[in-house]
């Protein structure tokens, strides 16, 4: 594992849970924190954080302190997969909890809550074959700028490649040319360009 005088990076625990919903809420507009943007401080990380750590712990990964998580980094090898499992074991249950909202409700709340109800999307792109795997990485600012963020992505992509997971892609806002920057450093090519993003992916075991 890799270490430093404050913070590891270590594989997800049960316990970690609720700080990636945490991390998930304090990262969540744009990289900054989004805990003033929502009435119910869980939306975020019931949709974007808790299933992949709950149904593939083997593909997540934190950086912590000695207390708890301050980052992390989310990985499914398999998209569709991932969606159908969601659909089976994690959505149901939110559903009952959280109805559909008023159609008049444009709330962040009411946007997040419409999510949960449409499911995990798949893209329907001709290079989801070559990059079926998809990620998410988050760090508190108290973790950036020490290489955690390139640490934790290396130690996904190793344990992707140990799966025999062939490609992997992920999202990019078309305004965080930062996030831009690393991923493309990392070796991620663009995909695809969207209105409001751009898709990236990165071939494994070829080197």
């Amino acid at each position: 594992m890799t270490t430093s005088p404050s913070l590891s990076i270590r594989p997800y625990r049960p316990t970690d849970l609720l700080s990636l919903y945490d991390i998930c809420l304090r990262t969540g507009a744009s990289g900054e924190d989004g805990t003033h943007l929502y009435r119910d401080p869980l939306l975020l990380g019931h949709y974007y954080a808790a299933p992949y750590a709950t149904l593939y712990p083997d593909t997540t990964f934190v950086v912590a302190d000695d207390t708890r998580a301050v980052g992390y980094v989310l990985g499914v090898p398999d998209t569709a997969v991932f969606a159908a499992r969601c659909e089976e074991l994690w959505f149901p249950v939110l559903r009952g909890l959280y109805p559909l909202p008023d159609p008049a409700d444009t709330s962040r709340d009411a946007r997040m809550i419409r999510a949960i109800h449409r499911g995990v999307g798949i893209p329907d792109q001709p290079w989801l074959t070559q990059y079926p795997a998809h990620l998410h990485i988050d760090l508190l600012p108290g973790a950036q700028g020490g290489g955690y963020g390139r640490k934790l992505m290396q130690t996904l992509l190793a344990a992707m490649e140990a799966r025999g997971v062939v490609g992997i892609h992920l999202g990019v806002g078309l305004t965080n040319t930062s996030a831009q920057g690393f991923y493309e450093r990392l070796g991620f090519q663009v995909l695809e360009r969207q209105p409001a993003a751009l898709v990236y992916g990165l071939r494994l075991g070829e080197a």
